[in-house]
């Protein structure tokens, strides 16, 4: 942990002035794993959550989809094409 870690840890109260953990960091820490949402709640902020997100239109999605296809081909043929160059060159300059 550097000093600026340490500070900032100093400020929000969770650290002591020599480093420790202070006692209220632990007792805030204890309030928030007892207070549990329950399944209802949870799946209810998913689905909240879940409409809030952009979701792509069909030509988007058709789009990158064609895109990451293409440089998978690509990358795939170049790679392959890498390694079997060099194996060749490395069996070429073993034969000699």
């Amino acid at each position: 942990m550097n000093r600026e870690q340490k500070r900032m840890m100093q400020k929000q109260g969770q650290v002591g002035a020599e480093g420790a953990p202070s006692r209220r960091a632990t007792a805030q820490d204890l309030t928030r794993r007892r207070e549990r949402t329950t399944l209802r709640q949870f799946f209810k902020q998913v689905r909240e959550e879940m409409r809030q997100v952009a979701w792509p239109t069909r030509p988007e999605v058709i789009n990158y989809t064609t895109i990451v296809l293409f440089v998978l081909i690509f990358m795939t043929l170049l790679i392959f094409g890498l390694g079997y160059g060099f194996s060749k060159f490395v069996t070429f300059l073993f034969q000699k």
